[in-house]
């Protein structure tokens, strides 16, 4: 049995939360929290409450015991880019993208 949250057009790119991910995919959920609570990162505080949310849909929607829960996938998929542009010499535009992502947690018990 596995229990997933999803956080769907966070701002912020994946590839940088792609870095949190890789340090709590595979721990237990206690493990990750402490992690993320001491990682300065502006995605480990929204990974973080993605982690509380997928841990409260494991104990109330699925009944799994919450010492046994460990992180077995994290992902960030691409959103969508907003395209946005910065005025530049002689009347040139230069674009700058900004990036979104979905992100996706899934705990299971051992």
């Amino acid at each position: 049995m596995e229990a997933k949250a999803t956080l769907k057009y966070a701002n912020i790119a994946p590839r940088k939360v792609m870095i949190v991910l890789d340090l709590i995919r595979g721990k237990q959920i206690d493990e990750a929290a402490a992690i993320l609570k001491y990682t300065p990162n502006k995605a480990a505080n929204i990974v973080g409450k993605l982690l509380n949310s997928a841990a409260a849909n494991a104990e109330n929607n699925f009944s799994m015991d919450s010492d046994k829960l460990f992180v077995s996938r994290a992902y960030a998929d691409q959103g969508p880019t907003l395209k946005r542009f910065l005025p530049r010499a002689h009347g040139r535009a230069d674009v700058i993208r900004k990036r979104s992502s979905h992100i996706t947690l899934v705990l299971e018990e051992k």
